[in-house]
């Protein structure tokens, strides 16, 4: 019996995978468990194995295409077994007339002026406010297409485009999660300073990262604020037992989220170790699947590249970001004498649903008295 190859679920808010490469070609051999297709979800790349031994008799999806969870990618069966047409169909595409229909409907003015341009050029058009009325289709019958609408829209409207960067894969993943986060969480944000100079002594002696402090600062904050470590799950407010923080990583296909499990109960030199195998890894594209799942709450620096102060975007569906700037030395009344000492800027977007600004508050409280007194230190 033919067994059809689909694209997986990843996680309860993955909607399609992108087909990344074939390991095998139509009418090869091949065997239970061995890695058939690769795909990309997530941010992470997955092996979908051959559930079944036979042939690959079928391939529906080309490498580097979208496909929606659930579709069927490609069939295995037996070399002369019969696969139905329904079983190797994909869903038809809308023909052109079915497509100039629904593009004209939604432009009634273009279809009392009775303008011939395809659904193409009229949905280019919409998107740079191009008038139709002004464009010289060049295709018989003086047919607009999308090299018309465009070209006069470079020399008229819009500045000329140097290149196309496709949203796919890690960029479209991380900008479908964040518009989300922005869409459906009532953001809010609280700022605090905090005196470096312990921390940036330990630094100097130790060669660990601010962000390695930081991540045990968030993890012991957390065991005392656990709201802080929830999500909102309908009606319900969930509070998760394990903490895990993941820490924003910038690599060449995008930002993405390794997750350090446990780290409350990592020590400082343990979370050193797994933060730097997995920022490797990332840069790599290495990342395994249980790399990037699980977090419970994100920490993301900025200070290396000079940033002061901004304000993160909730990463789904966890509760809050902490969003770190850099070390700098600046003045500050002690005692009625000023003084030289580092600070950083710690920014706390919190999803006020879940949590008031006095727990957030005192949440940051707790990480910035963790970093002043070094109390992120190994035993």
């Amino acid at each position: 019996m033919a067994t059809k190859i689909v694209m997986p679920r990843l996680s309860l808010t993955m909607k399609q995978g992108t087909v990344v490469q074939w390991f095998k070609k139509e009418g090869e051999v091949v065997q239970k468990g061995e890695p058939l297709v690769e795909v990309l979800s997530e941010k992470v790349t997955y092996d979908v194995e051959a559930p079944e031994s036979g042939v690959l008799r079928r391939i529906l999806a080309s490498e580097g295409s979208d496909v929606p969870v659930d579709q069927v990618i490609g069939i295995v069966a037996a070399v002369d077994e019969l696969i139905t047409e329904a079983e190797v169909s994909a869903p038809p595409a809308p023909t052109q007339e079915i497509e100039e229909v629904a593009a004209a409907i939604s432009e009634p003015d273009t279809i009392r002026e009775r303008i011939l341009a395809s659904p193409a050029a009229k949905r280019l058009a919409k998107e740079l406010g191009v008038d139709l009325k002004q464009v010289k289709g060049t295709s018989p019958e003086g047919r607009i297409v999308e090299d018309d609408v465009r070209r006069l829209a470079e020399q008229t409207l819009a500045p000329k485009v140097r290149e196309a960067i496709p949203l796919t894969g890690i960029r479209k993943t991380t900008a479908e999660k964040l518009a989300l986060s922005a869409r459906t969480a009532p953001h809010s944000t609280i700022i605090m300073e905090v005196d470096m100079t312990n921390a940036a002594k330990f630094h100097q002696e130790s060669q660990f990262s601010y962000t390695e402090m930081l991540i045990k600062a968030v993890a012991k904050a957390l065991l005392d604020h656990p709201l802080l470590n929830a999500t909102l799950n309908g009606d319900q407010i969930k509070v998760f037992e394990d903490v895990n923080v993941g820490v924003a990583v910038t690599t060449e296909n995008g930002l993405i989220v390794p997750v350090i499990r446990n780290a409350d109960k990592k020590s400082l030199s343990e979370i050193s170790s797994v933060l730097k195998e997995l920022v490797e890894k990332a840069r790599r594209s290495k990342l395994a699947r249980e790399d990037v799942i699980g977090g419970t709450f994100t920490i993301t620096n900025l200070g290396m590249y000079g940033v002061d102060l901004f304000i993160p975007i909730i990463n789904p569906p966890e509760t809050a970001i902490l969003g770190i700037g850099k070390v700098v030395e600046k003045p500050v009344a002690v005692n009625g004498h000023v003084t030289i000492k580092p600070s950083m800027q710690l920014s706390l977007v919190y999803d006020h649903r879940i949590v008031d600004g006095a727990p957030a508050a005192r949440f940051l409280q707790t990480v910035k008295q963790v970093l002043e007194t070094n109390s992120f230190k190994d035993n």
